[in-house]
């Protein structure tokens, strides 16, 4: 796996002050994306040892209030193996740290794919927080809570999948304001 940048402190990307790896590789290419120099699988730095524990000297601070994975599409084909082996490294080494994922892919299109994706399997069950969905420039909203446009959503993974419905982290759906424009 590949990444771009890691950022310290971002309040931008999930509640608190967290830890975020933006990581290369995305087949979504949304028109609009504010981070399209991320979609090349092969661009950026190659995530190793050092990355890694550039994170966890993050997650290690009392302030920290988690990790957010992003891009990219942490979700990306090729990215599945490192980031389940990241998240499940996460957990066990920070438990009471949240780990927060945006992804183009929607809640629903993920349960198809977990049965048999073991890789995918394992990040939805050690991630708290899911922002799915593609950004979708048309329904693009700047007073939305941490999402783009007003079809993604914020949702609490481990209710979702105990309940077996989608249930919400945060409901954007009372927000006001009126589409950005193209």
């Amino acid at each position: 796996m590949r990444y771009h940048n890691i950022t310290k402190a971002d309040m931008l990307n999930g509640e608190g002050l967290r830890v975020v790896l933006w990581v290369s590789g995305c087949s979504h290419h949304c028109p609009g994306c504010q981070n399209a120099i991320t979609w090349d699988p092969n661009d950026g730095l190659i995530f190793d040892d050092a990355a890694k524990k550039e994170i966890f000297d993050e997650l290690d601070k009392d302030w920290c209030s988690g990790l957010t994975l992003s891009g990219g599409d942490p979700l990306f084909l090729d990215n599945r193996e490192s980031i389940a082996k990241l998240v499940l490294e996460v957990r066990e080494k920070f438990p009471n740290k949240s780990i927060w994922l945006y992804t183009g892919y929607t809640y629903e299109d993920l349960l198809r794919q977990k049965e048999e994706d073991k890789n995918l399997n394992t990040i939805l069950n050690h991630i708290d927080v899911l922002l799915d969905g593609r950004f979708v420039l048309k329904l693009a909203n700047i007073k939305l809570h941490y999402v783009g446009s007003s079809n993604q959503c914020i949702i609490d993974v481990k209710k979702s999948l105990e309940c077996g419905n989608k249930v919400l982290y945060i409901d954007n759906s009372n927000v006001l304001g009126e589409a950005v424009d193209e």
